[in-house]
């Protein structure tokens, strides 16, 4: 899959004075020896991990207009991360409001998370700041801070994701969400794998007879779909990242097929419990085929969960008791060696 960038803004002059992009030498070359977490992807894989307005701000080194990001004056208390890899970069207690049109700091968080490197493109002399662990390009730091440290870290919001500071206050913030994405023992250890996630089980949703066993399902006449139902905290999960994995380790655009797995029970499909769930899920496929993200069209079914039957004892948990399977090594190994590439911030784990 692909993501076909659209080149979405024109720099303006304006931006020239400050988070604009480029890289020539490196001004402290400790600062440059990343460490062994370093994360190291191909274009192609960046381009599907990110959106493309984060593509261009953090790969291609552009610049968004100025008050149009979102944490332009944002004052939440939290931690402000790298949009590209999630590693931690800046407190909220490090912002202020210089009025140049983009998220300001004057410090960073100890321990080399930024590179700083001398730019000398549009005939000026700045210097740019990137994450240490990823090389996403975040803007460019001057000496013109009002603080004691006489800095000013010019972010672009696009180049950063935000972690809110936990409340006390205690929410129900517990949900599941039913999904179909061929065999249900390649998606179920996928997800078992990320945070947030406290509980995946296999199993047969939206058919048309009572209590299916596998062998009916099989049989591809039941109207079952092989399923994994997720159970996932949603203040440290969103449903819009469980569903970025979920497009990006299976196919969505052959119907009714999953690689050699043929049959309606393998069809792809994302069964809702609330309308919140349904509206998130379209706006979710809406972004991929606007920015064509397949190659081909979307068939991923969206339809309200009707009822979900927990699978044979023996499906559950089948990768992990299963691994050296001739299918699990040929099919499901790959698909959880991609996920330990592109999302490791999002894992229980982190795969170095």
């Amino acid at each position: 899959m692909s993501y076909k960038i659209l080149s979405l803004f024109s720099l303006i002059s304006l931006c020239l004075t400050s988070c604009a992009q480029n890289n020539n030498k490196v001004l402290d070359n400790e600062t440059v020896k990343l460490n062994n977490t370093a994360m190291n992807l191909s274009e192609q894989e960046w381009r599907t991990k990110l959106t493309p307005e984060q593509y261009y701000i953090l790969r291609e080194k552009g610049t968004e207009k100025p008050f149009s990001g979102e944490f332009t004056l944002t004052k939440e208390k939290g931690v402000y991360k790298c949009g590209g890899c999630g590693e931690p970069l800046f407190t909220d207690d490090m912002k202020f409001e210089s009025h140049c049109g983009w998220p300001s700091f004057d410090k960073e968080i100890a321990g080399g998370k930024i590179i700083q490197t001398e730019d000398n493109t549009y005939g000026m002399r700045r210097t740019e700041i990137t994450c240490a662990k990823c090389g996403g390009h975040l803007g460019h730091i001057f000496d013109d801070g009002p603080t004691e440290t006489g800095k000013r870290y010019c972010v672009n919001s696009g180049s950063l994701s935000f972690e809110p500071q936990k409340s006390n206050v205690t929410q129900n913030t517990t949900e599941t969400i039913t999904l179909a994405g061929g065999c249900f023992w390649c998606i179920e250890a996928i997800f078992e794998e990320l945070k947030g996630v406290s509980k995946v089980e296999s199993g047969y949703s939206n058919g048309n007879t009572k209590n299916p066993t596998y062998k009916q399902v099989c049989t591809g006449t039941t109207g079952y779909a092989e399923v994994v139902q997720i159970t996932y905290n949603k203040s440290i999960i969103l449903l819009e990242q469980i569903l970025e994995v979920f497009f990006a380790l299976h196919d969505p655009t052959t119907l009714n097929r999953q690689g050699a797995d043929v049959g309606t029970q393998y069809r792809s499909g994302i069964f809702y419990q609330n309308e919140e769930q349904r509206k998130i899920a379209l706006k979710v496929i809406e972004t991929l085929n606007k920015n064509n993200a397949f190659d081909n069209p979307i068939v991923t079914e969206i339809n309200q969960i009707k009822d979900f039957y927990k699978a044979e004892n023996y499906h559950q948990e089948y990768y992990e008791l299963n691994k050296e399977q001739p299918y699990c090594k040929a099919v499901i190994k790959p698909k959880m060696d991609k996920l330990h590439k592109i999302f490791a911030e999002k894992l229980k784990t982190k795969k170095i």
